[in-house]
């Protein structure tokens, strides 16, 4: 079996969240492909790290198309932190990030697995940056 490709995430405008993924958090745009009915194929991926294996799982940007969806941006986990990203230089990404306007919402602690912040997306989704032990 393959590694996990893509997980999808509701957003409410592509433009937005493609500046926010890759500027604030420094992902790379893999596709932006117009499906003509007004939609869009958008796949943001973190950079791989030094010694990764391949790429990592991306992110389908998918733009909320009912009341439905629109109300789960942001809630897709009920308030748990959603998304995990690894980092080999916590400080320098931490920094990066908070200097980009990323808020960070629980302070920086150091854990047996690793160094560990939890952040908030542009829609209030949890992350953790997580630099492992």
């Amino acid at each position: 079996m393959s590694p996990l490709a893509l997980v999808t995430l509701v957003v409410d405008d592509y433009d937005k969240a493609i500046a926010f993924y890759t500027r604030a958090l420094g992902f790379e745009l893999v596709e932006d492909t117009d499906r003509g009915d007004g939609s869009r194929w958008v796949v943001v991926r973190p950079r791989a790290l030094p010694g990764d294996a391949g790429p990592g799982a991306g992110l389908l940007l998918g733009r909320a198309k009912d009341d439905a969806q629109r109300a789960s941006i942001g809630a897709q986990t009920g308030g748990r932190v959603a998304f995990f990203l690894y980092t080999d230089d916590f400080a320098r990404d931490h920094a990066r990030m908070r200097a980009a306007g990323v808020r960070f919402v629980r302070e920086t602690r150091h854990e047996p697995y690793g160094t560990v912040a939890v952040f908030e997306d542009l829609y209030g989704n949890l992350w953790d940056l997580l630099q492992p032990a």
